[in-house]
C-alpha cells in the first residue's frame, strides 16, 4: 500500500506538542525565578518555605539561618504557627518523645528536653473556637469549654465532683477522688487536727492534684499551695488548674529531685497521689522530708492508708514514719496527718529501710537535674528558728528577712534595699506603664529572674499568684522565696518550661539577657529568640510581658518582637532609679491559624 499524501502540518503535530510545553516550561521557570527573586511575594514565599521545612523536621542549618535573620532584626515578618495540633505543645513532657524512654521509676515522664536544633521555631497557635479565659474570681468555678475541650476527666471523674461540662463551660463543684463532697468539708476535717487557719502555715505542696481543687480551696485559708501532676492520661489536669487561676506546675516524682529547695513547705499534702512512697527504700518519703520544714504537717489521703488489701503497704508507710521520728498526730479513716520533728534528726537508728543520714558534703537544696537520694539531709545547719511555729506568722513573714537571706554577703541589707526598689517599681508600673495589675484580667504571674521574690511580695494585695523563678546557674535565692512565704521553683531558661501553652496573663523579667548567658561571661548559652518564643508560648492571647534590661538588649528585643507577634512599646525606668536600663511592655496579639478561622 502507498503512505497517504498529509499535509506538513498533520504529519509533525506531534514534535509541534512537544516543542510547545517544553518553550511553555522553560517561559514559566524563567518567570517563576523573576518572582522568586525580584518581587516582595518572593520574599514571602522563601520565608514561608523555611517554615514550613522547619515546622517537619527542622534542619538545624535552615533553623540557625533563620535564628540569625531574627536576631540581627533583618527578619521582618511574624515567625509561622505551628500545626494545629500542637496547641497544648509542651516540649520538655512529648509522650512521643518520652514513651521511647526507660519506664523505671518512671523516668519517661519526667522532663527531657530535645535540643534546640531538633524544636520547630514556631508560635504554638490557640486552639480553634478559644476564648479569652473567664476572669478571676469566676474562673475558680468555671472555664471556657471551648479553650482546652477535653472530656475525658468529667466523664471518668464528673460522679466524684471533680469538673462537670456545663453549655459551654466546665464547672468546678470543688470535689475530688477522697473529697467527693467538696475540698472545703475536707479541709474542715484536717482543721481538727491542723493549726490551718491563723497564718502559722503559709506554703503547701499538692502531690498529684487532680484539677487542684484542694489548692483552690486553700486559697480561702490564706494558705499558697503549689499543686504538681505529670503529664498523663486524664490528659491537661494542670492545664485546667492554671486556666482556673491556681498555682500550678506540670512535674513527676521519679528519679530525680523535684525543683524545690529544702524545708519549702509548711504542709504537704497527698490525696490518692498513688506515689510508692516506702519503695526504693523509702526514697519518696526521704524526698517528701528534704521539703518539708521542720515542724511541718504531712497529710496522705487514699491508699494505702486502711485501705483494703493493702496492709503491708500501709504497715510499711507507718514504719518509715517511725523510723524518721514523725509524730503521728491522728488516723481518720482513709486520711493519715503527721508532724515533721524539729531539731536534729533522730538517725542514725535501726530501720528496716536502711535510712541513714546524707553526709555533710549533700547540699539539700540542690534540686536541679539532681538525683533523688536514699539518704536523709540532715538539719544540723538548720537552726530551730526555720521551723514551723518559729518563723513568723503570714503576713509577717513576708517582710521580715529571714535567716537564710544571710547565706548571700549583706544578705540582710540587700534584702530590705530589695523590698524597697520593688515596691518603687510596682507603684510606677500601675501608675505610668498602665499595666493591668490589680484588675481580674490578671491573675496568674510569672516572674522569670524572682532574687528574693522582691516582686511577688510587692503584689501582694492584688489578686494574683506569682511563680517565681530562680535561674538554676544564679544565686539559689529560693529558699529565702518559701521562708517569705511565696512559691516558685528552679529553672534554667535555655530550656522550656515546664507548663501547658497560654497559661500566663502577666510574665516579668529583669535582665533578660543575663538568663541565657554563663556568670560571668558575654557569651550566650542560648538564643534569645528561643527564649522570646518560649515566652509566647506560655503566655496567654492578649496577655502583657514586661521586660527591664539594658537599653541595647531593650532595642533587640522590641527589634524581634514582630517577630513573635508582639506589640511593644518601650518606657524609660522609674525616676527613682539609677541602673542604666529601659523598660518593655508587650501585648501578645490574639492570632489563629488561618485554617481555624474558617
Amino acid at each position: 500500500m502507498g503512505l497517504l499524501n498529509l499535509p506538513a502540518s498533520k504529519r509533525n503535530s506531534r514534535q509541534w506538542k512537544l516543542l510547545d510545553v517544553v518553550t511553555a516550561a522553560f517561559f514559566g521557570l524563567v518567570l517563576i525565578f523573576f518572582v522568586m527573586v525580584f518581587t516582595p511575594l518572593g520574599d514571602s514565599l522563601a520565608a514561608s518555605g523555611r517554615q514550613t521545612l522547619l515546622l517537619s523536621e527542622p534542619d538545624p542549618r535552615q533553623r540557625q539561618r533563620l535564628v540569625a535573620l531574627i536576631e540581627s532584626g533583618q527578619y521582618h515578618q511574624p515567625i509561622e504557627g505551628c500545626p494545629a495540633d500542637s496547641v497544648d505543645h509542651m516540649p520538655c513532657e512529648d509522650p512521643r518523645r518520652n514513651r521511647l524512654l526507660s519506664r523505671d521509676m518512671n523516668f519517661y515522664r519526667e522532663r527531657h528536653c530535645p535540643l534546640p536544633d531538633e524544636t520547630p521555631l514556631c508560635l504554638i497557635p490557640p486552639p480553634d473556637g478559644y476564648k479569652i479565659p473567664v476572669r478571676w474570681p469566676q474562673s475558680l468555678d468555671k472555664i471556657w469549654h471551648s479553650n482546652m475541650p477535653y472530656n475525658k476527666i468529667a466523664d471518668r471523674k464528673g460522679h466524684q465532683g471533680w469538673m462537670k461540662e456545663s453549655g459551654p463551660y466546665f464547672t468546678f463543684p470543688g470535689g475530688g477522688t477522697m473529697f467527693t463532697e467538696g475540698a472545703d468539708k475536707y479541709i474542715d476535717k484536717l482543721k481538727q487536727y491542723i493549726p490551718i487557719n491563723g497564718g502559722t502555715l503559709r506554703t503547701a505542696l499538692d502531690m498529684g492534684c487532680g484539677v487542684a481543687s484542694f489548692g483552690g480551696s486553700m486559697l480561702a485559708e490564706n494558705i499558697s499551695t503549689l499543686s504538681f501532676a505529670p503529664r498523663d492520661s486524664h490528659k491537661a489536669q494542670i492545664q485546667f488548674a492554671l486556666e482556673r487561676g491556681i498555682p500550678a506546675f506540670v512535674a513527676m516524682l521519679g528519679t530525680r529531685r523535684l525543683p524545690f529547695p529544702a524545708f519549702s513547705f509548711d504542709f504537704v499534702h497527698c490525696s490518692r497521689c498513688l506515689i510508692p512512697f516506702t519503695a526504693y527504700n523509702a526514697t519518696y518519703f526521704i524526698e517528701v522530708d528534704r521539703l518539708l520544714r521542720p515542724g511541718g504537717y504531712l497529710v496522705i489521703s487514699g491508699p494505702p492508708v486502711q485501705w483494703p488489701k493493702q496492709d503491708k503497704e500501709w504497715a510499711d508507710l507507718q514504719a518509715v514514719a517511725r523510723a524518721l521520728c514523725y509524730e503521728l498526730i491522728a488516723v481518720d479513716g482513709n486520711t493519715v496527718i503527721w508532724k515533721k520533728p524539729v531539731g536534729e534528726s533522730c538517725l542514725p537508728n535501726q530501720n528496716e529501710f536502711g535510712i541513714e543520714l546524707c553526709d555533710e558534703s549533700d547540699d539539700p537544696n540542690y534540686a536541679w537535674y539532681f538525683k533523688l537520694k536514699k539518704c536523709l539531709s540532715g538539719t544540723s545547719s538548720v537552726t530551730g528558728e526555720l521551723a514551723v511555729g518559729a518563723i513568723p506568722k503570714w503576713p509577717e513573714r513576708l517582710t521580715k528577712a529571714p535567716s537564710r537571706a544571710l547565706a548571700m554577703k549583706n544578705g540582710i541589707d540587700v534584702f530590705e534595699a530589695d523590698a524597697r526598689r520593688w515596691g518603687r517599681r510596682v507603684a510606677y508600673y500601675k501608675k505610668f506603664l498602665n499595666l493591668k495589675i490589680g484588675t481580674p484580667a490578671i491573675r496568674n504571674v510569672m516572674d522569670m529572674n524572682a532574687f528574693f521574690g522582691g516582686f511577688a511580695a510587692a503584689l501582694v494585695s492584688d489578686p494574683v499568684w506569682v511563680m517565681n523563678v530562680v535561674p538554676a546557674r544564679k544565686p539559689s535565692t529560693l529558699s529565702v522565696i518559701y521562708d517569705r512565704g511565696l512559691i516558685g521553683v528552679y529553672h534554667d531558661w535555655c530550656e522550656p518550661f515546664s507548663t501547658y501553652p497560654r497559661t500566663y496573663d502577666l510574665i516579668h523579667v529583669a535582665g533578660i539577657e543575663s538568663l541565657i548567658k554563663n556568670p560571668g561571661s558575654k557569651k550566650n548559652r542560648c538564643y534569645l529568640v528561643d527564649l522570646m518564643v518560649e515566652i509566647d508560648r506560655m503566655l496567654r492571647p492578649e496577655g502583657t510581658v514586661v521586660i527591664r534590661d539594658s537599653p541595647e538588649v531593650i532595642d533587640k528585643v522590641s527589634h524581634m518582637a514582630s517577630a513573635v507577634r508582639w506589640t511593644a512599646v518601650v518606657h524609660d525606668k522609674e525616676p527613682e532609679s539609677h541602673a542604666r536600663e529601659k523598660i518593655l511592655v508587650a501585648t501578645k496579639n490574639f492570632w489563629k491559624l488561618p485554617s481555624a478561622s474558617h
